[in-house]
């Protein structure tokens, strides 16, 4: 067995591990470890699919931001986790279901003869300059340009739905009025008001009866 089949096979059991973790331990901020981990399993996996860009895109932004934030918002939440499991037993069937379907379909198509070597033909060498951040660029630009800008707009409207949808404040704008900053001036900004000073040549009994006891 060669070094690239050892490391696939380690990283993809740890991958199949940390999967399993994530929708079977009980803490939620264990859950999102689990989850990270996951992610750096595939990222290894990627790497030796040779495609660089996108194992350390999904360490860069997923990990480095996306899984951070969920982590944060995780701790900060307080889960009811007696409401979570009220529902479990009565979507039990449903859940065994797709699992039954899911694995016999991932068998069906390992045994479907796809995979083999002699149907498959060998990938071609790559040259010393190849660079599969150009081919992604070159693929997402020319082939898949309409379906990438379709899925940019329909992140921006999402976007734009989630502030609208989630914003308390007042719907007015309010912006900065630099000129008028300008003409301030100390008169427009600070009034001084004038009182009179008031003394007391006595004090009144309730007071000197309050600080004679203080006193004892």
């Amino acid at each position: 067995m060669g070094i690239e089949k050892l490391v696939f096979y380690a990283f993809s059991s740890l991958l199949i591990l940390s999967a399993l973790a994530v929708i079977s331990v009980r803490n939620s901020v264990r859950a999102v470890l689990s989850l990270i981990l996951c992610f750096f399993a595939a990222a290894v996996l990627w790497l030796l699919l040779e495609a660089e860009f996108l194992a350390v895109s999904l360490i860069l932004v997923y990990v480095g931001a996306v899984m951070v934030l969920f982590l944060f918002v995780v701790m900060m939440l307080d889960i009811d986790y007696a409401a979570i499991k009220q529902g479990f037993a009565r979507y039990l069937p449903i859940g065994l279901f797709g699992i039954v379907v899911f694995f016999g379909g991932v068998y069906a198509l390992i045994h479907s003869g796809l995979f083999n070597q002699t149907n498959m033909p060998l990938p071609a060498a790559h040259a010393a300059d190849y660079s599969n951040i150009h081919e992604l660029g070159m693929l997402l630009y020319t082939h898949y340009f309409y379906p990438f800008e379709i899925a940019a707009v329909l992140l921006l409207v999402a976007i734009i739905a989630a502030i609208s949808l989630t914003y308390r404040g007042s719907r007015e704008r309010k912006v900065q009025d630099v000129s008028q900053q300008v003409k301030a001036t100390k008169a427009s900004r600070l009034r001084v008001l004038k009182m009179e000073s008031e003394t007391y040549d006595e004090i009144p009994a309730e007071d000197s009866q309050m600080t004679q006891a203080h006193k004892e």
